[in-house]
């Protein structure tokens, strides 16, 4: 027989109960709130992609050098902590003046997110 593991899973941080919050597809760890949401318009590795100010229970490797649609840019995958999916990239240099707005901030790629809590 298969044993199940009766056990909660817990994440590091838990977003407020009633705000729209974005969560990992694979496990429902929490992400992002909505009001983090900068942008829909973003292209990721596996299609659309969001462009979010801060992320919750999120893990960074290291940065690297990549030419993206926009130019050349310094960024670090990102995954989920608790079940390790790569989700993303976080921006952490810019090269060309006008995509320095991007530096410090997260893509999560849409088919690694659900939408949770409060959605009309």
């Amino acid at each position: 027989p298969v044993k199940v593991s009766t056990t909660p899973r817990t994440f590091r941080s838990y977003l407020p109960m009633g705000v729209r919050t974005y969560s990992c597809i694979h496990c429902r760890a929490h992400l992002a709130d909505h009001h983090q949401l900068i942008s829909k318009s973003f292209q990721g590795s596996q299609g659309r992609a969001y462009l979010f100010n801060s992320v919750v229970n999120v893990g960074c490797g290291p940065a690297e050098e990549r030419v993206l649609l926009t130019g050349l840019h310094a960024v670090a995958d990102i995954y989920c902590e608790s079940c390790k999916t790569t989700l993303g990239w976080k921006y952490e240099h810019a090269f060309e003046t006008s995509q320095k707005y991007k530096e410090g901030k997260y893509i999560i790629e849409v088919a690694h997110m659900v939408k949770e809590n409060c959605w009309e």
